[in-house]
């Protein structure tokens, strides 16, 4: 069939009807893709809390929300954090500034807080080790607000083995209960975790205590511990961590059961775990529930899959998403974002101490403060590592440098800057590290073991005068010492491996040393850590 081209008015319309259409299909597309974009989700910055934060717990107290997390061996005890959004959070005191309560030595776990409106009074339950019986136990402090004081009211409970892990809830009538976990024992080889009724004023426990769960999951190894209850709707939701949690070959990981009432009985979910190792985060374990907004977030704590285990468990916040038949779930996909979690720091030591500084729990500390910075007391403790002053690391690239002035510093005494872990990866494993010193003679770089020195390098100085010390450390393990020679910093000993000595359950810390004479002083004129 013959066609022909169409002209005059045919032609025109047909090219306005084709230019409508066009503008019709790019009109179309744009208010498709307006309507039918990818939601854009929100992306938290984790870790919330970076560093060496372990078994965070979080409340909400008017528009504020507070935190604290273990300490484990290093004073001031269980730090109080406060944050507006859950994302950025401040230091603002400690429940025991000055160190363990009477009662207790050492193991200080599992700060958890609850804050009572009633009486307007906010409650730490914590766990230490009794120095009498040598378990570890679970004890309460209080205070009128979360700036402290706080005051120490011992031990509530302990069994068998020992208990850890309180958290307190009410039940469907009000009741409230606190919650533990017993620690397995040869009359009981898994974990148990128990609810029994306390008082109002916290100090007494009442009636018999209830087995709520116990470990009986392939996945669940031996010991499930770090309780999180909260309630929504008709259930009672409780996250529990399993597995091994602190150490380089850790598997830990974060399981879910529920309960219409809080005594049970308590189904598991079937699709146990819930959150486990991704890209980013390895080992995640016990934390709280908060909400925020309509959301219910779980602030709980994982090692860094990139940076290692020489960090420590950091505190990482992800929200809670809903299965249909009303499991609270997780998507795991949090990722390490946060650059501020490379932060630098110096101190000259003008004014009273950082409360950043830290401490072994054991160690009777004495230092000074003023223009002419920071005057502390030998010794021959920790280990025979001396008096230290430490704080956790948050990167795994970073320089270390300081002064030390010798012309204010006692002739028995020597001080400088370490890298401090334990002497091996096990629960327990006495305190340990890698430094470089000076006194009146050398600057040394050593190693400090079991008790025993290994000095890599020894170089002889001027007496009498400031030394200017450094460490580099890269990829969180590989330290070179370095003195300045007053034009330039000179290499004492390089590419020294540190990774024997990551602590179980905490990360290195970097800090000060002062060892020697306990009737003298080395001056410290200040400290500065660059990460890189």
């Amino acid at each position: 069939m013959k066609t022909t081209k169409p002209t005059g008015p045919a032609k025109i319309y047909r090219s306005c009807r084709l230019i409508t259409i066009a503008i019709v299909i790019v009109i179309g597309a744009f208010f498709y893709g307006c309507t039918n974009q990818p939601e854009v989700k929100y992306l938290l910055q984790n870790p919330v809390l970076p560093g060496d934060r372990p078994n965070p717990s979080v409340v909400k107290i008017g528009e504020s929300y507070y935190a604290s997390t273990t300490s484990n061996k290093w004073s001031p005890l269980f730090p109080i954090f406060k944050s507006d959004d859950l994302e950025n959070w401040e230091l603002i005191s400690y429940v025991f500034p000055s160190g363990a309560p009477d009662w207790a030595v050492t193991n200080f776990w599992s700060p958890e807080l609850s804050f009572d409106e009633k009486q307007n009074k906010l409650f730490v339950y914590y766990t230490g080790r009794d120095k009498t019986t040598n378990k570890e136990c679970v004890a309460l402090a209080s205070a009128d607000t979360p700036e402290g004081p706080f005051v120490d009211h011992g031990p509530i409970v302990s069994q068998g083995n020992g208990s850890i892990d309180a958290f307190e809830i009410r039940d469907e009538k009000d009741v409230l209960f606190v919650i533990w976990k017993e620690v397995p024992s040869d009359a009981n080889p898994r974990s148990l975790i128990w609810a029994q009724k306390i008082n109002e004023n916290r100090d007494s426990l009442l009636g018999e205590k209830h087995l709520l769960i116990k470990s009986d999951q392939e996945w669940e190894k031996i010991s499930i511990e770090g309780p999180s209850l909260f309630r929504v709707g008709d259930f009672f939701y409780m996250y529990y961590s399993a597995g091994d949690c602190c150490d380089e070959f850790c598997n830990y990981k974060i399981g879910v059961a529920r309960s219409k009432s809080l005594l049970g009985p308590w189904e598991k979910y079937k699709m146990n775990p819930i959150l486990n190792d991704n890209m980013d985060w390895k080992c995640p374990g016990t934390g709280t529930v908060v909400k925020k907004g309509n959301d219910l977030f779980l602030l709980y704590h994982a090692y860094s899959s990139k940076e290692g285990i020489y960090i420590g468990r950091e505190g990482v916040l992800e929200k809670i998403v809903w299965s249909d038949d009303d499991w609270p779930l997780f998507e795991n996909n949090q990722i390490e974002n946060r650059k501020i979690n490379k932060i630098n720091f110096e101190d000259y030591f003008k004014g009273a101490l950082n409360p950043k500084w830290k401490w072994r729990d054991s160690q009777n500390l004495s230092y000074a403060t003023g223009d002419y910075g920071l005057m502390l007391s030998a010794s021959n403790e920790n280990e025979l590592l001396g008096s230290l002053l430490v704080q956790d690391i948050k990167s795994t690239e970073f320089e270390l440098t300081t002064c030390i002035d010798l012309s204010k510093t006692g002739e028995c005494a020597s001080g400088g800057i370490a890298l401090i872990g334990a002497i091996n990866n096990k629960f327990g494993a006495p305190v340990a590290g890698l430094g470089i010193s000076v006194d009146h003679e050398h600057v040394t770089v050593w190693k400090n073991c079991n008790q025993q020195t290994i000095i890599y390098h020894e170089k002889n100085i001027p007496n009498d005068r400031e030394v200017e010390l450094k460490i580099e450390v890269k990829k969180g393990h590989i330290l070179s010492f370095y003195v300045f020679d007053g034009q330039i910093w000179e290499l004492l000993s390089d590419n020294i491996d540190a990774s024997p000595l990551v602590p179980w359950g905490m990360g290195f810390r970097f800090g000060i040393v002062a060892k020697g004479d306990p009737s003298e002083f080395v001056n410290i004129r200040n400290i500065k850590l660059n990460n890189k």
